[in-house]
């Protein structure tokens, strides 16, 4: 019974010590996780976004109706002679005229100024997508590199931890006889190079971070959030055409070049909409010598000189170019995907040149050079060289699977998907 009781009073008092350490656990997130933190968070992208919402009201100040003129005069107000400011002069011999007069817009002018901004729109929701595309890859490359530091720095410390029981066995076997000074010294001096990777690979990982939170916005995430993932190797199984017919179909960069030639359409039928003249209709009332009076009048300039020619060429023009630039965006999707399935293919075989043996290799090099070097079968050259060789593989491997897993998301980039088929 009294077990019990401070069972339970242990159990009281551990519980707000136990809340305290999990406030203070650090906020993991993945991947896919900082993709979304960075489309909703990341500044330069809400900046970028709000194009969107300028054309929209550039949409508004195209469909817009011109403003009807208000025009009204006065004639002979006596103004040197104020005795004869009195009702009878006003009504028989002052003159008073007020009109109103409205520009009536030909050739559809504002229907395809309308178009024309609704096209541009169109053309910057697709750049929108594409800076999207952008970011995420962006992401994706600074994600990587700190699961390359966090993998880095793990083994640094696992590397540093084995390596001090060596230098532990070393002390003993120095104070027992068995080994000279000098080889002690040489182990002990090796263990600085364990003890610096430590430190570089922290600071890797800390400069990895403060990058990825850029990325993400500093808002979007505590100081002390930490990334969850491991370097892994996935083979990419399709083919070079397939991926690239693909791209073709999903890239935002061509979708907007394509559009970008209906916008230039649009704006070569609002160059000749433009072309064709306005009339301006008038109705005065007029009060002259107490007659009153209505007049109805119509202006239309002659397109004798100005018939809008400059600006009809000058998009006809902006035309071709933007069929050029279609070309040469479908042209520039078709190396992206190229480079980015060759880099993947390459950074494949490197690694699989580590799983197929050398990772094994280079792991059972220096367990059989450790052994034989502590029974006094091999030199400390030979452990110390064994031991260099292991390091070296095994942080080249954590390098060839960051490198492939940054070729996969260049390869996601140039496809602009999530998912490789």
């Amino acid at each position: 019974m009294r077990a019990s009781f401070f069972l339970k009073l242990a159990t009281t008092a551990l519980l707000p010590l136990a809340g305290t350490a999990l406030a203070q656990s650090p906020t993991l997130i993945s991947l896919d996780q900082a993709i979304t933190l960075a489309l909703a968070h990341n500044h330069s992208l809400r900046a970028t976004r709000t194009q969107i919402q300028q054309n929209e009201a550039q949409e508004i100040t195209a469909n817009l109706r011109p403003n009807p003129t208000l025009g009204a005069d006065s004639q002979f107000l006596p103004f040197f002679s104020p005795q004869d400011f009195n009702g009878q002069n006003l009504n028989e011999i002052q003159q008073f005229d007020i009109g109103l007069s409205y520009l009536f817009e030909r050739g559809r002018k504002r229907q395809h100024r309308l178009q024309a901004a609704r096209d541009a729109t169109a053309v910057t929701r697709a750049q929108i997508s594409d800076a999207e595309r952008s970011l995420i890859f962006n992401v994706g490359q600074q994600f990587i590199s700190g699961l390359l530091a966090d993998s880095t720095l793990q083994f640094a410390r696992q590397d540093l931890a084995d390596f001090q029981q060596t230098v532990n066995i070393s002390q003993e076997q120095f104070k027992a006889g068995y080994i000279g000074e000098a080889d002690f010294l040489k182990i002990k001096l090796q263990l600085l190079q364990f003890q610096t990777d430590v430190s570089s690979a922290r600071l890797a990982k800390v400069q990895a971070l403060t990058g990825l939170r850029e990325l993400l916005g500093y808002d979007a995430v505590p100081a002390t959030f930490d990334i969850v993932g491991e370097l892994t190797y996935e083979p990419v199984k399709t083919n070079l055409d397939d991926l690239q017919a693909q791209a073709l179909r999903q890239r935002p960069d061509y979708r907007a070049a394509e559009l970008g030639i209906v916008a230039a359409k649009s704006q070569v039928a609002l160059a000749k909409a433009n072309s064709k003249v306005d009339v301006t209709g008038t109705y005065n009332f007029s009060h002259v010598a107490g007659e009153s009076s209505a007049s109805l009048f119509a202006n239309v300039p002659l397109p004798v000189f100005d018939r809008n020619q400059g600006e009809i060429a000058r998009t006809r023009y902006a035309l071709t170019q933007a069929e050029e630039q279609e070309r040469s965006a479908g042209e520039t999707v078709l190396s992206d995907v190229s480079n980015a399935y060759e880099a993947v293919r390459s950074n494949d075989e490197v690694v699989q040149l580590y799983t197929s043996g050398y990772l094994q290799q280079a792991k059972d090099s220096r367990e059989i050079s450790e052994y034989a070097y502590k029974r006094g079968a091999a030199s400390l050259l030979d452990y110390l060289d064994a031991a260099r060789s292991y390091r070296a593989t095994q942080l080249a491997y954590r390098q060839a699977l960051a490198s492939y897993m940054t070729a996969v998301e260049q390869l996601k980039q140039a496809l602009a998907t999530r998912n490789l088929p």
